[in-house]
């Protein structure tokens, strides 16, 4: 899933989902990845970092930190890390069954309002100090 921010960084619009025919076929969804960096004028990558519920790390992590080294390799910018959204959709009561319908694009969405929200809450930190 592919969200964006709006220009001054308050909100998350999800944008597309990035389908790949198999798993380790990475080389169309990059050069998407790169068409989408041009087309929204991105200047900073936020990849979800799936981790488990209770905070451990699976499989999935090792293959995300290899698709965040390629992102940078390819496209030149930073790839910051963030803890993926499933835990968010539980809280916001999305059921299990419909999580898999809406996860790519929620996820994406949640990701960046996450990381969003960390960016506002640190400057405001910063002015009151």
């Amino acid at each position: 899933g592919v969200a964006v921010s709006d220009p001054l960084m308050f909100t998350a619009q999800g944008v597309e989902i990035i389908r790949r025919k198999e798993e380790n076929k990475l080389r169309q969804t990059l050069a998407r990845i790169e068409e989408l960096v041009g087309e929204y004028d991105i200047s900073l990558i936020v990849l979800g970092l799936p981790k488990h519920m209770n905070n451990s790390e699976g499989i999935r992590v090792e293959s995300t930190m290899e698709f965040k080294e390629k992102l940078e390799r390819r496209l030149g910018l930073e790839v910051v890390m963030w803890v993926a959204a499933d835990r968010t959709m539980m809280e916001a009561g999305v059921r299990r069954e419909n999580r898999k319908e809406y996860v790519d694009m929620l996820a994406a969405q949640f990701i960046l309002q996450g990381y969003l929200d960390s960016l506002a809450f640190k400057k405001k930190q910063e002015q009151e100090n």
